[in-house]
């Protein structure tokens, strides 16, 4: 079940309608039509946010193409003392998370988890096993204004050595028992970070799908 608003469920939708649309449509008429209903959709957003209506229809602009959900992906390393790196992202006042971020374009979701990892914590990391796909909205994160779907990887360390990032601005090693409470919502769930526990303690799970 969805934990988002039904407001936010729907100003998504229309924006997706209108973005398929005018990546479509040729017929000046019906593209005017589907820029009024990205405009309503944005109208109905700022009517439930701080934001204006005229830099929500921005933002929405540049969106183009057939609408889909975006893709993060998410790095469960673990050190042979069965602990899981973590790091302090800058941009959300430094609350702790799991290395990553959106998939990169021209980049496999293994390369781009891979590539997350190491800009983040300094570590080189090896993909051990696909753990989960989930979506977030159906997660419990904080409400965002796109769809996304999240990624999750085991990983092990092949090397390198922790070092923050313009991103990061602390990387440490946690016991399942010692996970930090001031988590970064938006990115990772106490419940996602249990999970990764028992995906590392028994390999053989299969992978999370929702």
């Amino acid at each position: 079940m969805s934990a988002d608003p039904e407001w936010l469920i729907w100003t998504r939708e229309l924006q997706a309608l209108a973005q398929t649309g005018l990546a479509f449509s040729t017929n000046p008429y019906d593209r005017a039509r589907y820029e009024m209903l990205r405009a309503l959709a944005s109208r109905m957003m700022a009517a439930q946010t701080a934001s204006e209506a005229d830099r929500i229809e921005a933002l929405f602009a540049n969106e183009t193409g057939y609408a889909t959900p975006k893709i993060d992906v998410r790095a469960a390393v673990f050190d042979d003392r069965a602990r899981v790196l973590m790091v302090r992202e800058t941009a959300d006042a430094g609350r702790w998370t799991l290395p990553g971020g959106f998939a990169y374009v021209n980049l496999t979701l293994v390369e781009s988890v891979v590539k997350e990892v190491r800009e983040e914590s300094g570590f080189d990391v090896q993909v051990r096993k696909l753990a989960a796909v989930w979506d977030r909205t159906r997660q419990g994160h904080p409400a965002a204004v796109f769809s996304c779907c999240k990624v999750f990887y085991v990983c092990d360390v092949i090397g390198g050595a922790a070092a923050t990032s313009l991103e990061t601005s602390e990387v440490g090693w946690f016991a399942a028992a010692d996970v930090p409470s001031d988590l970064s919502l938006g990115r990772v769930l106490p419940s996602q970070i249990a999970r990764m526990f028992e995906h590392y303690y028994s390999l053989g799970l299969s992978t999370d799908f929702e």
